[in-house]
């Protein structure tokens, strides 16, 4: 999944981007309001972070026009401990969800998570494929209740097909799910990691679709 910080305190933004990737995300950050406003229009994400104090436009002035626009990836926004007029104005503008600084890092994932998951339509945090099961929480997969041995990458983008079981996912859509907007999208990384989930899950999971990407199905008896 991938997900953008807003946050104009540099500290904070590293240290919860670290946190993000760790768990798992592919995480672009923007340090005041109007690189935001311009990422969250232009770059497709799973879930925003969103503080309400930036520079250059304030956090609510950035939601309003996202949301003016029709940009609707689901937004958490940071406010200030107590003040219960700023939550009220995100909501009004457009926000999902709130957390309240200072704020404990692992909440923030998985409310990131639990947001993600609803804006596709998806209740559970296991996704299962036949006898595939893919935690989002954990980030791990088993077959048959025998875990998986992958690879961070590995892992991701089999999240990235699980969360779309039964479609066609293009490798463009691969990598701005996965990876944040530095990535070589000339590069051949995905076809070979394909390559690797093929091996490991075995024969009739990852279908190949001629000229348009890659599609995860359950496998015939």
């Amino acid at each position: 999944m991938r997900v953008l910080i807003v946050e104009d305190e540099p500290t904070l933004a590293t240290t919860l981007s670290r946190v993000l990737e760790k768990a798992g995300f592919a995480v672009d950050i923007a340090y005041d309001g109007e690189e935001g406003l311009f990422l969250g229009e232009t770059e497709p994400y799973d879930a925003i972070v969103l503080d309400l104090g930036l520079p250059k436009l304030d956090g609510v002035g950035v939601l309003r026009q996202w949301r003016a626009r029709a940009m609707d990836a689901p937004v958490l926004i940071l406010t200030a401990r107590g003040a219960w007029s700023e939550k009220v104005a995100g909501f009004e503008a457009g926000a999902d969800d709130y957390v309240t600084k200072p704020f404990e890092m692992e909440e923030v994932v998985y409310r990131l998570k639990a947001l993600a998951r609803r804006a596709r339509g998806q209740a559970s945090a296991e996704i299962t494929i036949g006898p595939l099961r893919v935690d989002t929480n954990a980030q791990k997969a088993a077959i048959a209740g025998v875990p998986l041995d992958l690879t961070a990458q590995e892992y991701r983008i089999l999240a990235a097909l699980a969360l779309r079981q039964g479609q066609t996912v293009t490798r463009t859509d691969i990598i701005e799910t996965v990876y944040d907007r530095d990535y070589d999208r000339d590069s051949n990384v995905i076809d070979v990691i394909i390559g690797r989930l093929r091996k490991k899950l075995g024969p009739g999971y990852i279908a190949t679709v001629r000229g348009l990407g890659y599609r995860l199905d359950t496998p015939p008896p």
